[in-house]
């Protein structure tokens, strides 16, 4: 049996670790250590559980200070605002049979408890029209091969993540991109994605948190089309931009051909049509709605901010 270590990134021990830690109680998995590293040291005290003060630093460099006290020959990435399923550690570690394989990852699945505010964010994300083609990193897809993974559920053999440097932190909030690139190219490893290697996720409440943390996303991801186009130079990520130009010079240009209004109104009603589709099942009105206008307000939040990072000469924090 492998041995993992999992790696909590924080700023202080809060209500989020104390809750997590029931559920890291139940995983069905023995050999496992968990290193919590907050800015400064704490008196609590969780099973199976150190907490290494790091100092005033970012996740990235938290992250990094795992190939310095990590026991495990796995380490398991996760974000304090998450907690595993009890098959999380064990649904993992059987892919690192295969010696090609240099990381594992899964969803994050909106967490149960969510309140509506929270529910409404991670339905954005699970739709499509959102989300394109990486919805299954936020509900249960098929497995895959994928070269881009988030920090929030990435386990990653820890001899690799050390000969590729760990993550870099002049990428934040970006590094899990560039850690994932290297892991694929500069290791030639394979990044694996399981339905089974499940997490859940405290989502950002709607609508002030969820847009801060959707354009950050979008400027970091429109920097990255410029200087990582290998994994972000892609379509979809573009999609957002295009809809929010459209939008704006939509009714310009047709105060100058008048016939632009039908073709500017169909589109629209194109795109109402589509947004309505994509909503998952909501679970109740306000959850809907609420949904509905996330979408169109992150649509527009994520198409500005991504032309904002295109156009940057640095990553803009």
């Amino acid at each position: 049996m492998k041995s993992v270590s999992i790696i909590i990134p924080v700023k202080a021990v809060n209500d989020y670790i104390r809750e997590a830690m029931q559920h890291y109680a139940e995983l069905d998995y023995d050999k496992y250590e968990i290193l919590i590293f907050p800015d400064e040291a704490s008196e609590e005290i969780f099973p199976n559980t150190r907490i290494i003060p790091s100092g005033p630093v970012g996740p990235a460099d938290k992250r990094d200070m795992a190939l310095q006290y990590a026991k495990g020959e796995i380490l398991a990435f996760i974000d304090d605002d998450a907690y595993p399923r009890a098959d999380w550690l064990k649904n993992a570690v059987r892919y690192f049979d295969n010696p090609e394989v240099g990381a594992v990852g899964g969803p994050a699945v909106t967490a149960p408890g969510d309140n509506v505010w929270q529910q409404a964010s991670g339905k954005v994300y699970e739709s499509f029209l959102c989300s394109g083609g990486y919805t299954y990193r936020y509900i249960p897809k098929a497995e895959r091969e994928v070269d881009d993974l988030p920090s929030v559920n990435l386990i990653v053999r820890k001899d690799i993540f050390a000969s590729v440097g760990g993550y870099d932190s002049n990428y934040y909030p970006g590094e899990d991109t560039k850690l994932c690139l290297d892991i694929v190219q500069k290791a030639g490893k394979k990044i694996i994605y399981s339905p089974e290697v499940l997490v859940y996720h405290h989502r950002r409440e709607m609508f002030a948190m969820h847009l801060k943390q959707a354009t950050n996303y979008a400027k970091h991801r429109g920097y990255f089309a410029k200087v990582l186009p290998e994994t972000s130079r892609k379509l979809a990520y573009f999609i957002p931009s295009l809809f929010t130009l459209g939008l704006v010079a939509g009714p310009i240009l047709s105060i100058f051909v008048p016939f632009l209004w039908y073709v500017y109104g169909v589109v629209l009603l194109i795109y109402v049509l589509l947004l309505i589709g994509s909503i998952r099942k909501a679970g109740s009105v306000s959850v809907w709605i609420l949904t509905f206008l996330g979408i169109i307000a992150t649509h527009i939040g994520y198409g500005i901010c991504f032309i904002r990072g295109l156009c940057s000469k640095e990553l803009i924090r």
